[in-house]
């Protein structure tokens, strides 16, 4: 185990970590100046560990270490530095880390590999300040949408003009897109935000694969009415429609082993003594497989005609974001796997990802791997209460090396 690198990455997280836009929590959202702050912390550490560093068109940073010859396809390491509101130290900060740690051990023996290695500190994974999750690594894989320029934050400035003030060039976007020629892999080590390795009592797992997702802005529509004046059979009240479909989708995502959650709910007018005519809310699916997703999506839709036909009220859906799932490659499970053994776990734990992360977007240009480190405090993510153990960290930086030489030793 090395304990030096493991506590050089604690140490950098915790310096990452005071780094917020927001005092007494850590929120640093993309473009910010607790973004840039964080970017050139980054791109020092990056440079000490002996890689050229550059910014791309998107913000992202990016380092590189050539392999046994100038210009070869890259196998790239990485992650995020933005963060949610309120957030924890190492959703993705943990994995950048980890990557400038393999990295530097690597730049001791320059030219033994078989592939050039880069490292990127992706620039806005969550999508907390304009919405657009996953927009630097979409750029990194060609997917930019010109439409998310206009996206604005909540003081109405817009991506396009937080682009210009960070000094990056909306025209050049382009420049960030990486060609799947130039690529070998990526690979990914990150904070598993769920229980299953802490419950299994094993501190790293293999990712098979990244959650599918669709989510949607639900509207339930009946009559508002005096609270006290309209008799029950008279009442078409939206918010106990909605209450009941919220039971519904519990019910559902339980019996098809499907994540369904309800995250928002607001009622229309709102008064203390008025029955709701109008609620809003908000769905959020998410299954190992598109197609038990799918099947849960329509099982809901089934169940609010049942309860609109029955309480005599109206709803409606609107889909605002999908995202297929996304397979890790056999290859890159096993490299991931052989380097776990190596840093002596001897029976890997095999789970697919629950959450979203920058692989999903990487995928469309470069066959994907994913290392999870275990998660205490129950799994707890997006929250303060968030925590990495010293001693998994410094098994995943073994694990997350000896990944990386089992590529090697496959490419070679």
């Amino acid at each position: 185990m090395n304990a030096e690198a493991a506590e050089r990455i604690m140490a950098r997280a915790d310096e990452l970590g005071a780094i917020s836009e927001v005092e007494g929590c850590l929120t640093r959202t993309h473009l910010s100046e607790a973004h840039r702050r964080a970017a050139k912390l980054v791109a020092g550490w990056m440079r000490e560990a002996g890689l050229a560093v550059w910014t791309d068109a998107a913000g992202n940073v990016c380092g590189r270490l050539e392999g046994a010859s100038p210009d070869l396809p890259a196998v790239v390491l990485g992650s995020h530095i933005d963060t949610v509101p309120d957030a924890g130290k190492y959703d993705g900060p943990l994995g950048v880390l980890l990557a400038i740690e393999v990295a530097r051990s690597l730049a001791g023996s320059p030219g033994s590999l078989p592939f050039a290695l880069e490292v990127v500190a992706f620039s806005d994974e969550e999508g907390t300040r304009f919405g657009n999750a996953l927009s630097g690594s979409r750029a990194f894989a060609g997917a930019w949408d010109d439409a998310w320029w206009e996206y604005a934050d909540r003081d109405g400035t817009t991506l396009r003009e937080a682009s210009v003030a960070f000094g990056l060039d909306p025209r050049n976007i382009g420049d960030a897109a990486r060609r799947p020629r130039d690529l070998v892999a990526y690979l990914e080590a990150h904070i598993e935000q769920g229980p299953y390795l802490e419950r299994a009592g094993v501190p790293l797992g293999v990712v098979s694969s990244i959650a599918s997702a669709r989510r949607f802005a639900l509207e339930i529509t009946g009559h508002a009415g005096h609270a006290g004046g309209t008799p029950y059979e008279l009442r078409r009240d939206a918010l106990v429609g909605a209450a009941e479909l919220v039971v519904e989708i519990e019910r559902i995502g339980q019996d098809l082993d499907v994540i369904a959650t309800v995250g928002k709910l607001q009622a229309y007018p709102g008064g203390v003594n008025v029955i709701p005519g109008k609620v809003e809310l908000t769905l959020d699916l998410r299954a190992e497989l598109d197609d038990d997703r799918d099947d849960a999506w329509a099982r809901i839709q089934v169940a609010a005609d049942e309860i609109a036909a029955i309480r005599d009220l109206e709803w409606s859906a609107t889909e605002f974001y999908r995202a297929d799932g996304v397979a890790c490659a056999d290859e890159l499970m096993e490299a991931v796997e052989t380097g776990i053994r190596a840093a002596g776990i001897d029976d890997p734990l095999t789970l697919w990802s629950r959450a979203g992360h920058d692989a999903m977007a990487v995928a469309n240009v470069a066959p994907i791997g994913m290392l999870f480190v275990r998660n205490g405090r129950n799994g707890v993510s997006h929250s303060p209460d968030e925590i990495v153990a010293p001693g998994d960290v410094a098994l995943a930086f073994d694990a997350f090396l000896a990944a990386v030489r089992e590529l090697a030793r496959q490419q070679s």
